[in-house]
């Protein structure tokens, strides 16, 4: 990372960071853990929205297809798109659902339930990098003050705002 005081543009001139304020710095942290942890993932051939659909699934195994598009905020036929392609990878299966022929049901595979757990370890080594300057009481503090901050605005819990652009 370049330190500001690093950079010159000009001789005579030094640079002098903007105020800023928290939701910027929210913002900037955000970003960048966002781009890390995609970074991350690439060495499992994995972009964040799959990371996100096998979390989601680890935690409700047998969920709809439909019950995961509302849930995500993602048009049904662009999750389907997601869906195939970690089918095709043999992370995810899709099972018909029993009270409703024209339904399935997705749940993880052995090879899914696998890589989930890289990701979780993927992410504890992410938060330690993102957050060794904190020690473990401001950690927890931080994570209470965010998720009010993500409850106050009605964020969907566990589910990334990125989905929505997808």
């Amino acid at each position: 990372m370049i330190a500001v005081e690093n950079i010159k543009p000009d001789k005579d001139v030094r640079l002098k960071p903007p105020p800023v304020g928290a939701a910027f710095l929210v913002s900037q942290v955000g970003a960048h853990s966002a781009l890390a942890f995609g970074e991350r993932l690439s060495a499992l051939d994995l972009k964040p929205h799959h990371a996100g659909i096998l979390r989601m699934l680890g935690s409700n195994p047998g969920l709809t297809q439909q019950a995961l598009s509302e849930l995500l905020g993602v048009f049904p036929s662009q999750l389907v798109r997601f869906l195939d392609w970690l089918q095709q990878q043999q992370l995810i299966e899709r099972r018909d659902a029993p009270d409703d022929r024209r339904s399935y049901r997705l749940h993880l595979t052995r090879k899914g339930r696998s890589v989930l757990a890289r990701i979780g370890e993927l992410t504890r080594e992410l938060e330690r990098d993102l957050f060794a300057a904190l020690n473990a009481t401001e950690t927890r503090v931080l994570e209470e003050l965010l998720a009010r901050v993500a409850a106050h605005q009605k964020i969907t819990p566990g589910v990334h705002p990125a989905y929505k652009q997808l």
